[in-house]
């Protein structure tokens, strides 16, 4: 709008004067919240984020949420100590509930990218969290710590076994891998995880059978059709129910679970149609 059309007319001088008063306030609050540190969240985020909460003596647990008795706080200590003295990479942990030291245990513990720092807070859906070094990404991947967090800081294991475990349980994967020279997913394999697998390869297995079933009179089994389908079998069966457990387990037992489940839902589903066949009228 021109200088002319302001001066003649009153209301609409008014109202830009307004809007003009209105942008002044708002831009004038927002520097003085920004040069004034007492004031906003600023002494909300200095109470969750206080250094004095650190020990005057130096450890390598934190455990400002008591989730660990005094013993497994020692001994725990102490394992990683020694851990760290073994292999020169250093573990540490820190639990947190109301209060955290925040970023203050970066200069405490001197973490660099040859370190590894776990977080249990219980504010969340999971417990843990991970502060991974640069150098431990060549060893584990990504995937690794995302597998890790879910398996052991998920809500159902830490009801059944506590935070305790949790914990102790998630380094001493993050310990065997580092020995072992590294990991490509986190050792082991829960139950939970094996019976996914075997109702993949169950589910596998009966869809070969369906393929496989002859479609011509005297053909023993379609093989054309097994192979058409193999694709769809051979990921339930090899990729979901053999691949995660070759890889997180040499124990032979699951295995063979998993290739029994696939061979009798094959077995299964190639005689149903046999069983199901109505029998010819005698003439």
């Amino acid at each position: 709008m021109s200088r002319t059309e302001l001066i003649e007319n009153p209301r609409s001088l008014l109202s830009f004067s307004k809007k003009w008063f209105i942008f002044s306030a708002a831009f004038l609050l927002s520097l003085l919240t920004w040069l004034n540190p007492a004031s906003g969240f600023s002494s909300s985020a200095y109470a969750f984020n206080n250094p004095d909460l650190l020990p005057l003596e130096q450890t390598n647990v934190i455990d400002l949420a008591k989730f660990l008795t005094s013993e497994q706080e020692a001994t725990l200590a102490s394992d990683l100590a020694a851990f760290e003295q073994e292999t020169g990479w250093k573990l540490r942990v820190l639990t947190q509930f109301d209060r955290t030291p925040g970023t203050a245990v970066k200069d405490y513990w001197g973490l660099d990218d040859h370190s590894l720092l776990l977080v249990a807070d219980p504010r969340g859906g999971n417990i843990l969290n991970f502060s991974v070094g640069d150098d431990l990404y060549p060893l584990m991947p990504r995937v690794f710590w995302i597998e890790l967090q879910t398996r052991y800081g998920n809500q159902f294991y830490v009801r059944e076994n506590g935070e305790d475990q949790a914990i102790i349980g998630a380094l001493q994967s993050v310990k065997t891998c580092i020995r072992q020279g590294g990991c490509q997913v986190v050792p082991g394999l829960p139950q939970e995880q094996w019976i996914l697998t075997l109702i993949t390869s169950i589910v596998g297995g009966i869809v070969c059978g369906f393929a496989a079933h002859p479609r011509k009179e005297g053909q023993i089994i379609s093989w054309q059709w097994a192979l058409i389908f193999s694709p769809l079998w051979g990921i339930l069966f090899i990729a979901f129910g053999i691949g995660p457990v070759v890889s997180r387990t040499t124990d032979w037992l699951p295995l063979f679970r998993n290739v029994a489940g696939f061979l009798i839902g094959a077995l299964v589903a190639f005689l149903s149609p046999t069983f199901t066949r109505s029998t010819p009228s005698e003439t």
